[in-house]
């Protein structure tokens, strides 16, 4: 494998909070701020103390925290972030990645942008973790995952491919898919900004916060919970693919020294304890007694890493779940 397993687990965990964090303005604070790291570290304990989807178990996680999942401004990247453990613990089989995430998405009432949205990331980051990920076939291959649908994603991803068979430039991109205040133009563009800079995550995360020649940047054509959206899925789905190989030292130190959300995680060595066990549950290897530890002073659960802790999978041959 070109990766660890769980390499890729932490790259796709990072990539989304460093989306979140690089794309809060340092000069104005957002009151809509969606607790990213609050809504990603609840729902994966729950995937590692139960080794399962139940998504009772998750409502009552995120109640006792008074965090809310309902629909509101701030639902496609909410949900894209909720959904992430799930994309990462059962992305070694599409049937059951698919059955999952839509057991997953009664909480939005299988809302159907958030729906297709949360299929379309879904798809790509499995397709990342089992090294099946072609720039060519890909945008083909997730509107055959989404389904049916009467969302205009389909439509938007078609005409993303073209713009990337054609090279276009930022500004092109800006052009088609920023004229309306659509969510499936949100998806659509981070997906560009991932899949035009493959192989580079920090080109990736500068893409979708960068300004073009006209000094606008995705912020002033959008609303600001767009922008952020589009820089979390764009994180999420090039740390899948580059993993924490392509995270940027100075980065790493930004994680460390910012408060990510309100207590749940506070360090970057916390997201890969997280991250760490979540995979450990995935690979069957999972001691509860050996890993899971409450720190009383902090207020909340760690997990701590296993020594030489060290996972790989074949994509075609995995543990039975």
């Amino acid at each position: 494998m070109r990766y660890p397993l769980i390499n890729r687990y932490q790259g796709a965990l990072l990539g989304a909070l460093l989306g979140e964090v690089l794309a809060k303005d340092a000069n104005q604070q957002y009151d809509y701020y969606s607790d990213v790291s609050s809504v990603a570290v609840l729902g994966a304990e729950s995937l590692i103390e139960l080794g399962k989807l139940d998504i009772n178990n998750w409502l009552q996680r995120y109640q006792s925290k008074s965090l809310h999942l309902d629909i509101t401004d701030s639902v496609l990247q909410k949900a894209m972030i909720a959904t992430l453990p799930v994309a990462l613990f059962f992305h070694e089989s599409m049937a059951n990645l698919r059955q999952n995430l839509l057991y997953m998405l009664q909480i939005w009432e299988y809302d159907p942008i958030v729906r297709d949205g949360t299929l379309a990331v879904g798809y790509a980051i499995a397709q990342c973790f089992r090294e099946k990920l072609h720039p060519q076939t890909l945008i083909s291959e997730i509107i055959t995952f989404i389904g049916e649908t009467s969302t205009l994603l389909p439509q938007k991803l078609l005409k993303l491919n073209n713009l990337l068979d054609k090279r276009a430039g930022l500004a092109s991109v800006q052009a088609e898919f920023s004229r309306e205040e659509e969510p499936s133009n949100v998806i659509a563009i981070a997906f560009y900004c991932f899949l035009n800079t493959l192989e580079d995550l920090r080109l990736a995360v500068l893409l979708a916060t960068h300004k073009d020649n006209t000094d606008h940047t995705w912020r002033t054509e959008t609303k600001s919970l767009n922008f952020q959206t589009i820089t979390t899925i764009t994180g999420a789905l090039s740390g899948a693919y580059n993993s924490t190989t392509g995270i940027p030292v100075q980065w790493r130190v930004l994680l460390c020294h910012n408060n990510l959300a309100t207590g749940e995680l506070t360090t970057f060595s916390q997201v890969l304890e997280l991250a760490d066990a979540l995979v450990a549950v995935w690979s069957g290897v999972y001691d509860p007694t050996l890993h899971l530890k409450e720190y009383p002073e902090e207020g909340c659960i760690r997990y701590e890493q296993q020594a030489q802790l060290c996972i790989f999978a074949s994509p075609d041959i995995i543990q039975s779940r």
